[in-house]
């Protein structure tokens, strides 16, 4: 079902999508509102959502879509910097992808742009979404943290965290739950439509006490800092901490890719690096963690009751890649403790 107030718009996206082998729009919406009561009639496998409509707009239909017929949600919107933040949001209410809107006829990214639109519906449409309930404000102490070993190293130079789809708003989640006084640098690489990075590491900053910030090649790693792989570029770690950024041909078709980034890490820190996968489709990173963990590395994978797609952490999980297997909301707390010594011991002794 395509849902989008601008009638020209909606008619285009009918024709591109309607013309793919294999897709069948049964249906269209001219605001959220209507889409709200078109879902639960139509029960489509799939919606793409606009962002910018009269009466409800997208975040909000997505919110209550989610809340009452859960239904994969794909937002197709323009990219101006006010779109790409309401965009991140509308993961936060249960948006699975989101893609910028095609180009016109003639236009030299028309194919590429519809190609894009029409792989990302295909695949979103297979995955099986959970019902949403309002959310509630959350007690701090509502996980207990889990119980670090003292046979772990007693001290962690680097996290590197790999994510793909439904990655965005798990990485919130983590990033928001972390100290002031977090003197780690963290390394993440979320497989992401390009020109949207700038955007996602914005309305991370919105939630995190963190300093956040697109990884420069050639410069050091700090610590405390966080640094997000750049669009089309693989980021690696070097011996003492310089990141260096290389377009080498793409793993598991990706780039910049888990894969890349993990093995670096292995390589340049080893048993002094803490390093997880989380939601996302394929298996990018799986075998790299799993080179982790046997070099004596802290690893984690999230679990698959909370991973919109259990690809990337399932595959790790199948390969006893993860020291542990944990909801986003746990996480947060366990790299706390795994990187400040005084709460490792002191959680042991009262274990």
């Amino acid at each position: 079902m395509v849902v989008e107030d601008s009638a020209v718009i909606r008619e285009f996206l009918v024709h591109v999508l309607g013309s793919a082998p294999g897709i069948q729009v049964v249906g269209t919406a001219n605001d959220g509102e209507e889409a709200v009561e078109a879902v639960q009639r139509l029960k489509p496998d799939l919606v793409t959502m606009d962002i910018h409509m009269p009466r409800i707009d997208g975040l909000e239909a997505t919110r209550r879509i989610m809340e009452t017929y859960p239904v994969p949600i794909v937002i197709v919107s323009g990219a101006s910097d006010s779109e790409v933040n309401l965009m991140f949001q509308a993961t936060e209410a249960g948006a699975v992808a989101f893609v910028p809107r095609p180009t016109g006829f003639g236009h030299p990214t028309h194919e590429a742009t519809t190609g894009e639109l029409i792989k990302t519906v295909k695949l979103m449409s297979e995955i099986k979404v959970i019902r949403r309930w309002p959310r509630r404000p959350v007690a701090t102490n509502a996980c207990p943290s889990p119980q670090v070993s003292l046979r772990m190293p007693q001290k962690f130079k680097v996290v590197a965290i790999g994510s793909s789809t439904g990655g965005p708003s798990v990485l919130q989640t983590i990033l928001a739950g972390l100290p002031k006084d977090f003197n780690v640098p963290i390394l993440i690489v979320q497989h992401m439509t390009p020109d949207f990075i700038k955007g996602f590491i914005d309305w991370l900053s919105l939630t995190s006490v963190l300093p956040i910030r697109l990884a420069v090649h050639g410069e050091n790693i700090q610590p405390g800092y966080v640094y997000v792989a750049a669009d089309d570029a693989h980021m690696e770690i070097k011996r003492g901490g310089r990141i260096t950024l290389t377009r080498a041909p793409p793993e598991n078709g990706l780039r910049p890719s888990v894969s890349h980034l993990f093995r670096s890490v292995a390589e340049a820190f080893g048993n002094e690096a803490v390093a997880g996968l989380l939601t996302g489709m394929g298996r990018d990173g799986a075998n790299e963690l799993k080179l982790l963990k046997d070099k004596g590395a802290a690893t984690f994978a999230q679990d698959k009751d909370s991973s919109v797609v259990h690809g990337m952490a399932g595959e790790a999980i199948k390969l006893n890649a993860a020291t542990w297997v944990l909801p986003p909301e746990r996480i947060a707390p366990l790299l706390a403790r795994l990187v400040n010594p005084e709460q490792r011991n002191a959680s042991d002794e009262h274990a």
